[in-house]
Order: structure tokens, then C-alpha cells, then sequence
């Protein structure tokens, strides 16, 4: 088998090359890494584009799957996170996803609210439903109840998705994670549901007996217009840290 050598293989004219012919396969020796920034398909169609260090854009809507990442924000003893851009009619779903946060306050409780479009505030009218399952460290206590402090009947204030995290200086290491989803904002027939999910460590019990607890909440924002923004509150203190991502699902 003959061996061809260089260092740079470049077109006679134009901007392609072509390696064999039609019918042929061209193949690449087990171990061979071949670098490009940008694949595209025999139709000259863009897979994606890499900026050299990883980072893919352009990707091509058949890779994406049904889950489509938005953006996210980073808490830095934050008031509020709010998510002015991003939500729209493109998706009939969106997910927030809240890792690691903390708070710098005792018994805070993470809220969100809304705004119509080129409304102010956040304060929409929301009607919902809350209840939690907990369970602490020394079995001293396991209950499931329904929790009417944390629901609102067309209140407008943060609606309490996660209740009294541990924070602050007394409660260093803890921190709660979880799921809001918001179906069909953008509609301007029908009211927006959403629920959540959280996970958090509970202080009613004190510190030397921390518990789980899991909290579900559902309702309704009880508004027919369109909605394009969302805000994330403690009901204490400042968000110290954590990240949320915002998702579009197909």
C-alpha cells in the first residue's frame, strides 16, 4: 500500500476537497482524530460549529432533542432573579431548574411570580395548592399535609414553591434544589398552570434535628394574557448562591 506524506492537502480551486470518488469509502485508520470547527452534511447543511475550545453553536435542530436550554443566571446576594427575555410563544413548556441555593436568612421560602407582557411588579393573580412530605434525621417526626400558610386563593404575592430553608450563619451547608414548570405563557385564551418540586432541608425542628422535606406545590396564574417574565424571591434575606436554568421543551 502506497503512503502519501504532507502537511497540508489544499483544493486546485475553490474551497473543497474531495477524497475519492462516488462509491468509494474512504477510511480512517483506528486511532485518527480528525479536527474541524464546523461539520456540515453532504447538502452543505451546518451539524455545528465548535469555537475550538468545546463550545457548540449552530447546532442543528435534528441534535437539540425536545429539551432546548434558554439561558441561565448565577446568584450573587441577589433581592431577586428575574427572567425578563427568553419566554415566548416558541414553546408550549417552560422549566426552570434551581441547584444549590441559599439563602442568607432562617425559615426563608422560595417563591416566584410573574408579569404579563409589558406589565410591571410582579404581581400577578395566582391560585394554588401546596403540601409536604417530611421526615427527620432522628425519626422523631414523618408527616405528609397539605399546608394552606403556603397557598394563595387569587393572592398576588411570590407564591412559595419551597418552605423554611436553613441559611444564614446558623445553617451554612444547606441549600435546596428543585422544578418549576410553566405551560403555554404566551396563550391568551386560557390561564397558565405551572407546579414545582423541591428539595430542602427544614429547620422547624432545630439544628440539632434537621429534616427532609419535600414540597409540591400547583396552581394557576388566573390571567389570560400572555406572560414573558418570571421572578425568584426568598421570603427572607437575600439569594445567596445557586444557579437556575431556564428550558424550552418541544
Amino acid at each position: 500500500m502506497s503512503t502519501l506524506e504532507t502537511r497540508k492537502i489544499e483544493p486546485l480551486s475553490g474551497t473543497s476537497v474531495t477524497l475519492g470518488a462516488a462509491g468509494d469509502a474512504v477510511t480512517m485508520p483506528a486511532g485518527v482524530t480528525v479536527k474541524t470547527n464546523t461539520v456540515k452534511d453532504a447538502g452543505g447543511n451546518t451539524l455545528w460549529t465548535s469555537d475550538g475550545s468545546g463550545t457548540l453553536s449552530s447546532v442543528n435542530s435534528a441534535l437539540q432533542g425536545n429539551m432546548i436550554f434558554i439561558s441561565s443566571q448565577t446568584a450573587a446576594t441577589s433581592a431577586t432573579i428575574d427572567f425578563t427575555s427568553g419566554i415566548n410563544s416558541t414553546y408550549d413548556e417552560y422549566v426552570f431548574y434551581l441547584v444549590n441555593m441559599s439563602c442568607s436568612g432562617n425559615d426563608a421560602s422560595m417563591g416566584f411570580q410573574a408579569n404579563a407582557v409589558g406589565a410591571s411588579g410582579f404581581n400577578e393573580t395566582i391560585t394554588s395548592t401546596h403540601f409536604r412530605a417530611i421526615h427527620t434525621g432522628s425519626d422523631s417526626a414523618a408527616t405528609l399535609s397539605y399546608n394552606t400558610s403556603a397557598d394563595q386563593a387569587n393572592g398576588t404575592g411570590y407564591q412559595l414553591m419551597q418552605w423554611e430553608q436553613g441559611g444564614g450563619s446558623n445553617y451554612p451547608d444547606k441549600c435546596i434544589s428543585g422544578e418549576l414548570h410553566i405551560f403555554s405563557p404566551s396563550n391568551t385564551t386560557y390561564v397558565k398552570h405551572f407546579y414545582s418540586r423541591f428539595s430542602s432541608v427544614n429547620v422547624s425542628y432545630g439544628p440539632t434535628v434537621p429534616a427532609a422535606l419535600d414540597s409540591f406545590t400547583g396552581g394557576y396564574i388566573n390571567s389570560a394574557l400572555a406572560m414573558d417574565e418570571i421572578s425568584f424571591k426568598y421570603s427572607t434575606g437575600t439569594i445567596n448562591a445557586g444557579t437556575i436554568y431556564l428550558y424550552g421543551i418541544k
